[in-house]
């Protein structure tokens, strides 16, 4: 089968979208047709070179479409079923997944090798096989992955919300919810208002938090914040300070979320003195991964009995949260239509990623039109 998609070829380099060959679905996986595909900051630190991803590959991780065919060992997805692509893994039986931890299921060690899962490519293009970037490569009309990678929602959800289900939406909410562990009347601070961060501010929102300050140096996205639950903004961490101890009368923050573009080492200690005696700082963002030099005094850490604590996925768990959160939009508990701030077309990619680094969008969506 013929399709279309955006790969990078080199780093570097532009997303180039051209045709490539799709092979059938084989053993336990399933051909989509993505109708929509949400733009996130980390295929940006795969085509700069910020991580490691085998390449060529097709980018793409937040996305959701329909079931056009399944392989051979498929039993509880059909065709025409409407899913979301989660960009980690749930294999349901190591060790992880059995805990109730599959935001680090063992599958995870797949994600940035391009290959499927059961082996070999499923695209090819200009006669090379094109991996898939986090096993799901959602830039494209169409793809091919593996049951563990997609999770079933209800019909009646917009494609152009439910793709940011597969990242942003869960990685932000759960910073707050699960990893930040926000109680209600508690004070929180997010530096870094994106896709992600946005949404942090809305899982502290959820629960209950009594201040929450959202941190950006760009004002349409600190109004936004506002909009999805935020107290109060500030254009940096630096200002935020005198802020927080205001309206904690000398306390700081209880809970800290950093969701900047590119965390950097020297942005650990003024994050961290955000955060108040006994708080919770939760790390976020993307590091290079050549970056192994946080900034941090130690004595006062320990002295103070702060926690920075890492995450991947905010601690989700696709199957679960996936619906959950779906659930929650249709309640009107959680706010999505107003993370979208444009949709772009496949060929538009580029311009998307432009709007993204310049600061004018939440979040950018790829709508294909068929």
């Amino acid at each position: 089968m013929k399709s279309k998609a955006a790969i990078l070829w080199g780093t570097g380099q532009p997303w180039s979208v051209e045709e490539i060959e799709l092979d059938a679905p084989q053993h336990q996986e399933v051909l989509v047709r993505i109708e929509a595909a949400g733009m996130c900051h980390s295929d940006d630190h795969v085509r700069l070179g910020d991580g490691y991803a085998a390449l060529p590959t097709i980018g793409g991780h937040e996305g959701a479409g329909v079931i056009e065919a399944v392989g051979p060992g498929i039993e509880n997805l059909a065709v025409g079923d409407h899913v979301v692509f989660s960009f980690l893994p749930a294999c349901g039986r190591c060790q992880w997944c059995a805990i109730g931890r599959s935001n680090l299921c063992d599958f995870g060690a797949f994600l940035m090798e391009g290959s499927m899962i059961s082996g070999g490519y499923r695209a090819h293009a200009q006669g090379k096989d094109v991996g898939t970037l986090s096993l799901v490569g959602t830039f494209s009309e169409r793809t091919v992955v593996h049951e563990s990678s997609i999770v079933k929602i209800d019909q009646d959800i917009p494609f152009e919300v439910a793709c940011l289900l597969g990242c942003g939406v869960p990685t932000g909410w759960g910073s707050a919810v699960n990893i930040g562990e926000v109680k209600p009347g508690e004070t929180v601070v997010v530096v870094g208002i994106g896709g992600i961060g946005a949404n942090a501010v809305q899982g502290a929102r959820m629960c209950g938090a009594e201040n929450i300050v959202a941190i950006d140096p760009v004002t349409f996205k600190t109004d936004q914040a506002k909009i999805l639950g935020a107290t109060h903004t500030a254009s940096s961490m630096e200002e935020a300070v005198p802020l927080l101890q205001e309206i904690t009368r000398g306390v700081m923050a209880d809970v800290g979320v950093c969701t900047v573009g590119i965390v950097e080492g020297w942005m650990i200690q003024p994050f961290m003195d955000l955060v108040s005696k006994g708080g919770r700082a939760v790390l976020t963002g993307m590091a290079r991964n050549v970056d192994d030099s946080p900034k941090l005094g130690m004595q006062m850490f320990s002295l103070f009995e702060k926690s920075l604590l890492g995450t991947v996925y905010g601690g989700c768990n696709p199957r679960a949260d996936i619906p959950k959160l779906a659930s929650l939009y249709k309640s009107g508990k959680l706010q999505l239509d107003e993370l979208v701030t444009r949709t772009y077309s496949l060929d538009q990619i580029n311009e998307g990623y432009a709007d993204m680094l310049a600061g004018k969008n939440i979040r950018g969506v790829i709508v294909n039109e068929f």
